[in-house]
């Protein structure tokens, strides 16, 4: 598993970025600042330099000559709604801190990844891809996971929860994504009629979300040994801190009930599953015996295959 992270900041003297390349098993790890960052206005795509170009369909990134990025993407399965994405009617509400869209369920990955002294030949490899966005950088606590390679491949499963703050409003609200194996795509976590409870700590995520219809409960866990530390960022300052605890090739296992009736389960060994917040990234980093200036740590140990 490889993931590519580009958070595109804006501070008082223009724009910037935060840029990273993580790979499971090996745990390879690779974050950095960077001086320039544009997320295209009209369409999906992000620009950092020459360190990294993403568009809908291909994905070049450029960070060291051991943490390097080169795919195009074939077979895509977009979101499929017009209306609203991810954050659902909260996307049409202006000032929030966070919005969510899981914006590519799936597709096929074609190139390589060079994630240390290691190269991935990256052939028909499951492809996922999400945007977040809002003011002021991360919530104070947040939660997500994300997972394919089930049993059958086309599912793929997404969350996203935290703290949401708009001016003086402050509430809680966790969003769940299933597609299913006939590609219809159920999404939970309206508050009023489809709320999601989540309770999640550094090693375990427990989510159940229901509506009139539908009920999906989602188990999640890692080991935080082999968990990385990513970073995000101080916009307005220009620097990258630890800020999320980031499993990769975690355990996921879903439900998903219609009427009371299961209408599909399965199990995933290679899922990814975060705990955010500054306050407890900082200490896991600290932890591990890193400087007060680390803005990142890789796995303390590697997991048993």
């Amino acid at each position: 598993m490889v993931i590519a992270l580009n958070g595109v900041n804006r501070a008082a003297d223009g724009t910037w970025s935060t840029l990273g390349i993580a790979a499971h098993p090996n745990g390879f790890l690779h974050t950095t600042a960077h001086p320039e960052g544009h997320a295209d206005e009209h369409e999906l795509g992000v620009t950092s330099g020459d360190a990294l170009k993403g568009t809908t369909d291909s994905l070049h990134v450029d960070l060291a000559p051991d943490a390097r990025l080169d795919v195009r993407i074939t077979k895509p399965v977009p979101w499929p709604r017009r209306s609203f994405g991810g954050s659902s009617v909260f996307q049409s509400v202006p000032g929030l801190n966070q919005y969510w869209h899981p914006w590519l369920l799936g597709g096929s990955a074609h190139g390589t990844a060079v994630v240390g002294d290691e190269t991935w030949e990256l052939d028909g490899w499951s492809v996922y891809a999400e945007k977040n966005w809002g003011k002021g950088g991360f919530p104070d606590s947040w939660w997500w996971g994300q997972a394919q390679g089930f049993a059958d491949p086309s599912v793929c499963v997404a969350f996203a929860g935290g703290e949401v703050t708009a001016g003086p409003l402050r509430t809680t609200v966790t969003a769940v994504v299933v597609r299913l194996p006939d590609g219809s795509v159920i999404r939970l976590g309206d508050p009023v009629v489809s709320p999601v409870r989540a309770e999640v700590t550094d090693e375990r995520w427990s989510l159940q979300g229901r509506s009139a219809r539908w009920r999906v409960d989602i188990e999640g866990s890692g080991s935080l040994a082999s968990a990385h530390v990513l970073p995000v960022p101080l916009p307005l300052e220009r620097r990258n801190v630890p800020g999320a605890i980031e499993h990769l090739g975690a355990h996921m296992r879903v439900t998903v009930r219609h009427r009371g009736s299961v209408a599909w389960e399965g199990e995933s060994h290679v899922a990814a599953l975060e705990h955010g917040g500054i306050d407890r990234a900082r200490a896991e980093v600290t932890r591990r015996g890193h400087g007060p200036d680390a803005e990142d740590a890789p796995p303390t140990t590697r997991p048993l295959l």
